[in-house]
């Protein structure tokens, strides 16, 4: 383990709480383990270790938020995904294929959502040229994944930029039909609200402030 991995990790374990692990596991389920840290805990972590190790590269940010999401503790990967939130400015498209195995191993909203919402969709923002093409066929193709993981990390991408005044929003319409024409006969009832109810998140969001935006038409 490096030594930023194993401070987080050290750190995430000391400020563990077993009765906030306990709720943590009934509110999220059985498939992963809790230290019952606090959200405020972990973003504090991050900030301490970005602190210790300044300068830290592209790479070794990387490195670092894969080698945190490695362990399944949830935790450790909500870590992960704060500290690709805190340096969001050296990230690049290429960087969107690891957040794909991210959001595929991720099975809950609380770890997908920002990772969409706040990782995702900025880095898309900041893209130009090719880089926004190839950046805005992933996510296409996320949208029409059988995974429906990846279909809500599509939609819910541009919450922020809409939310704000800009985005794509005829992009959202085209993951949101692309997610609405998905189809699996294992399906469960709660996969298949989760991609829906992204969508509906996003017209709540800008409703109020941008009416002009509609969809034109609901699953």
């Amino acid at each position: 383990m490096s030594a930023g991995g194993e401070f987080v990790d050290d750190t995430l374990q000391r400020e563990a709480s077993w009765y906030r692990a306990e709720d943590m596991r009934h509110r999220f389920g059985s498939g992963m383990q809790y230290y019952g840290a606090s959200v405020g805990a972990v973003r504090g972590t991050v900030r301490d270790v970005l602190r210790r190790h300044a300068g830290l590269t592209h790479d070794e940010i990387t490195a670092l938020s894969s080698e945190l999401w490695e362990v399944p503790v949830y935790e450790r990967r909500l870590a992960a995904v704060v500290l690709l939130q805190s340096k969001l400015e050296l990230l690049t498209n290429s960087d969107l294929t690891r957040m794909e195995g991210f959001v595929r191993d991720a099975h809950m909203p609380t770890l997908v959502d920002p990772l969409a919402v706040d990782v995702v969709g900025p880095l898309m923002e900041r893209l130009g040229g090719q880089a926004r093409v190839r950046a805005d066929a992933v996510l296409d193709r996320w949208a029409g994944d059988p995974d429906v993981w990846l279909r809500r990390a599509s939609l819910m991408a541009p919450l922020r930029a809409l939310r704000s005044g800009g985005g794509d929003w005829d992009g959202f319409v085209r993951r949101a039909r692309a997610a609405a024409e998905v189809v699996l006969p294992e399906t469960t009832t709660a996969d298949s609200c989760a991609d829906r109810e992204a969508v509906d998140v996003v017209l709540d969001a800008v409703a109020e402030r941008r009416p002009e935006l509609r969809l034109s038409f609901r699953r």
